[in-house]
């Protein structure tokens, strides 16, 4: 199963079609705040790993395969029987990896 995403031009902005196979297989790309390289830095790349190792703790979901690119990220997870809320999952994953890399390593600067 994928995540789908489609421009809807009346709207202007994204819309997406997700699969909702419960227990099901899913393929994610999930890409660095505008694109920075953040995992040249180990120390970041450690952090993303915890993140992930304590967040399926509380949600399981099992990694069949991960890709750890400098600026994105590609993984394949399948979820358990009867549930299909990876959003959750990434979401958890997105707050425990930000809060753990502004204390350890140093706040993100955002820039317009």
């Amino acid at each position: 199963m994928f995540v789908m995403a489609g421009f809807h031009k009346r709207e202007n902005k994204m819309r997406y079609r997700r699969a909702r196979t419960k227990g099901g297989t899913f393929f994610f790309t999930v890409v660095a705040f505008k694109r920075r390289k953040i995992f040249y830095d180990k120390e970041a790349v450690n952090i993303l790993r915890e993140a992930f190792k304590h967040v399926s703790t509380k949600r399981p979901f099992e990694i069949d395969a991960a890709v750890i690119l400098p600026d994105h990220i590609h993984s394949v997870w399948t979820l358990p029987d009867g549930d299909s809320n990876f959003s959750v999952r990434w979401q958890l994953i997105k707050a425990f990896f930000t809060i753990r890399y502004n204390k350890n390593v140093g706040r993100f600067k955002r820039t317009s």
